[in-house]
């Protein structure tokens, strides 16, 4: 019998990549097959993976597929899967690759996983699709937390503009900081600044997206008495702060970690809803045959806020 196969993005090893034809396991009675469309490159996780950064994670290791933000359409689907063959999905990652590793398993042109992991979406969504698991990350980073609103968010890239969207649906009036001049356009109900720019010193909650392990002084130095400061970013080097200004503001220190089922749930409605715009995130395309071509413009081209892999007619 002929084993289901696909073209899948392998980073053989840091800054070396090829697209190869690999075996897919074989689906079960729970499993669904998905062909996919679009996928994204994060410039969080993956571009720890391409420099060869990452810090030790359960899975890590060379060949690996990266991806995690993938669209498609169920071309077969188990009797127990609880999906249909036609759906558009959302699917978070795949591990179906045999000896190749799936950290997270989405960039390939063909994937075999759990239909419990997979999430229906409109057909309006095509493409933008794929930034529903960076909303459901900033989600998570704000519904983990007391109730309190976002008064800061650190960073103007998806991330960041997506948690400030969410924040401003939610009725908030968040203030962003943003170094580079290139990144300061493009915000919706809220303001964009430097910052050097900014004298407040009594944010409530601070949210950093940059992932820059130098700020934790700067950003303490900014709470109010009782301020909570969440790192949503992904951090490579350690992090540490000075622990007087700290102690006399009575500060609080949150790590928002991995998105929840619900958090997916909810921004998706969002976003099908039209609560929630996911316009003007995507900046740049490129088939998936120029994936190497793609991955390097994502992690060297200041201008390109989202790259994602067009991989319709990559078979």
């Amino acid at each position: 019998m002929t084993r289901l196969n696909t073209v899948a993005v392998v980073l053989e090893k840091p800054e070396h990549l090829t697209l190869s034809r690999l075996e897919l396991s074989d689906p079960g009675d729970a499993d669904v097959v998905v062909d996919i469309e679009w996928s994204g490159i994060s410039t969080g996780t993956e571009r720890l993976l391409w420099f060869g950064k990452m810090p030790a994670f359960p899975g890590m290791g060379y060949p690996l597929v990266p991806g995690y933000e993938s669209v498609g359409r169920v071309s077969a689907a188990g009797p127990l899967s609880g999906s249909t063959v036609g759906d558009r999905v959302f699917v978070p990652g795949a591990r179906c690759f045999g000896d190749v590793r799936g950290l997270f398993g989405g960039a390939a042109s063909r994937l075999v996983v759990p239909g419990q992991r997979v999430v229906a979406i409109d057909e309006d969504l095509g493409e933008k699709g794929v930034l529903l698991a960076l909303a459901a990350t900033a989600q998570h980073a704000i519904a983990d937390g007391r109730g309190l609103p976002l008064d800061l968010i650190v960073g103007h890239g998806v991330l960041g503009r997506l948690l400030a969207r969410l924040a401003v649906a939610a009725g908030g009036e968040p203030v962003v900081w943003e170094t580079n001049p290139g990144r300061c356009a493009g915000a919706e109900g809220y303001r964009v600044i430097h910052p050097s720019e900014d004298a407040r010193r009594d944010y409530r909650t601070i949210c950093d997206v940059s992932g820059d392990p130098s700020l934790l002084d700067q950003l303490i130095s900014r709470l109010a008495p009782g301020g909570e400061i969440v790192l949503a970013g992904f951090y490579s080097e350690p992090l540490s702060f000075s622990f007087a200004p700290a102690f006399m503001r009575e500060a609080r220190l949150r790590i928002a970690a991995q998105w929840q089922e619900q958090d997916l749930v909810f921004v998706k409605e969002l976003a099908q809803s039209g609560r929630l715009s996911l316009d003007g995130l995507i900046t740049h395309r490129e088939m998936a045959t120029d994936a190497a071509v793609a991955y390097r413009t994502a992690f060297g081209d200041p201008a390109c806020l989202k790259m994602i892999l067009d991989w319709r007619n990559c078979t």
